[in-house]
């Protein structure tokens, strides 16, 4: 395993304990935990805990979950090395991860690249049409339906619309 491989591995093991730390805090305060990501940029680590809920979150919600979750995290430690903590929504442009996120998003516009060329081309725009099985199926600015596997695709972020239709 190279370095990169053992720092994602570190990354994504550290993002689930924390996901499975911060989820009984989320569930007291009425929000859910959208993502966790634990990167290094430069010589810094960041613990980003994304939170969203019907309506969307305030600054209010980050600054309350903030509040919560530092000791909890503090006490299991399940970081090594020193790190911020940011708490934040999703934003209007969120990536789509889970599988709870294709599903709930069904109907929306989504910006999707794929990790190797379709027929020459990455980048994809549409409707999100259909989500089992880990494919994904798009109904394409040009009227092309396809369909493409989760494994294959690099992001899915919601494109342009208004989150609000999806929050009620």
């Amino acid at each position: 395993m190279n370095c990169l491989e053992k720092r994602d591995s570190l990354s994504q093991n550290v993002a689930q304990r924390v996901k499975e730390i911060a989820e009984p805090y989320a569930a007291e305060l009425g929000v859910e935990i959208w993502d966790v990501v634990f990167k290094k940029e430069g010589s810094d680590w960041y613990l980003r805990i994304f939170i969203d809920k019907e309506g969307g979150i305030s600054v209010d919600d980050c600054v309350d979950f903030t509040h919560l979750i530092t000791k909890p995290l503090d006490d299991a430690d399940p970081i090594s090395q020193s790190y911020t903590l940011e708490v934040s929504s999703p934003g209007i442009e969120r990536e789509l991860k889970a599988d709870r996120h294709f599903k709930k998003y069904i109907g929306a516009r989504v910006f999707l690249r794929t990790i190797r060329p379709v027929n020459g081309v990455r980048d994809f725009a549409g409707v999100l049409k259909a989500y089992e099985d880990q494919k994904i199926t798009v109904e394409t600015d040009q009227g092309e339906t396809m369909t493409f596997a989760k494994k294959d695709i690099s992001f899915v972020k919601l494109d342009d619309f208004d989150i609000n239709d999806f929050n009620k």
